[in-house]
């Protein structure tokens, strides 16, 4: 039996990458729905030129705009693939999903996918980033969205799940303007400290168990729990350091280099920053006070 697939794609002013990932799915993928929050740009039209259907929704965040998405979908809608507009599925792994859809394992619920990131036309190979298993090919009945996932979005299975061969190429061509990385790494690194924040102080439970020999995003769990018992600051250092040296990142080049000095270093950095201020106020009495009579607040 052969089952569709349905992509789904957020997107904001994405004229530069959309018509890629648009044309990647050409010829293979049923359907195609775009969730759009307010372009300004020509990513509408392009996406109707397509075939695309687009759905409009202002945008409060990832894990809200996904779970919205995902309700909009007509009923008869089940596999859902679900994409970035600066996301491209790979030759070799829209291959690997038509031919797993052929006769699709009816206990399975999931498919992770690697993740191929590309940074100014450079490939990140090394560094840990290759090859990111990630969640994109679900069941939509079967797929669980995070609230607290307010920077970035992962989808969760409960079920059984299975990994394709090939890639999800990631290559957003902003990245070229450092400037405008840079601003949007300010409002990434603003709100990942905020959700760490809620992590310490809520002692949230995860969708999944976390666990360090299971599915990729279980993994991700548990070295996530692991990264908020070590001291601030220090751990980005040491975090830039195994990814940079230990992991081989120096291979990478110069467009690697960049990519790991600022992601790997310079935006742990800054979440650092925000987080310890966040903390502190935390800390703090009714009249600015520290709680504790012994504890001392950085002037």
């Amino acid at each position: 039996m052969t089952l569709s697939v349905a992509a789904v794609i957020l997107t904001l002013n994405e004229e530069l990458n959309l018509p890629a990932c648009l044309k990647s799915l050409e010829g293979w993928c049923q359907r195609i729905f775009i969730v759009d929050s307010g372009s300004s740009d020509q990513t509408c039209d392009i996406a109707r030129k397509a075939g695309a259907t687009v759905l409009d929704h202002p945008f409060q965040n990832h894990a809200s705009q996904w779970a919205w998405a995902l309700n909009a979908l007509p009923p008869d809608v089940e596999w859902t693939l679900g994409l970035d507009a600066d996301q491209q599925v790979s030759p070799c792994l829209a291959q690997s999903i038509r031919a797993a859809f052929q006769n699709v394992n009816p206990s399975v619920d999931g498919f992770y996918v690697a993740r191929r990131q590309v940074f100014q036309d450079r490939w990140i190979r090394h560094g840990g980033y290759y090859p990111k298993y990630l969640l994109k090919l679900f069941r939509r009945s079967k797929v669980v969205v995070d609230s607290y996932d307010i920077t970035e979005h992962h989808f969760y299975i409960l079920g059984p799940t299975q990994r394709l061969k090939g890639d999800l190429i990631e290559a957003n061509q902003g990245d070229w303007n450092l400037s405008r990385w840079c601003e949007k790494h300010l409002r990434y690194a603003t709100h990942a400290a905020e959700e760490e924040w809620g992590w310490r102080m809520r002692k949230r439970s995860w969708p999944i168990q976390p666990n360090l020999f299971g599915t990729p995003d279980q993994r991700t769990i548990w070295m996530k729990r692991l990264w908020t018992y070590l001291p601030l600051y220090w751990r980005s250092f040491l975090y830039f350091g195994y990814r940079y040296i230990f992991q081989l990142g120096f291979l990478d080049g110069p467009e690697g280099r960049r990519f790991h000095l600022l992601q790997g270093l310079w935006y742990r950095l800054l979440i650092d920053a925000h987080l310890a201020l966040r903390l502190n106020q935390g800390s703090l009495g009714k009249n600015g006070r520290a709680n504790s009579r012994n504890q001392r607040l950085p002037r």
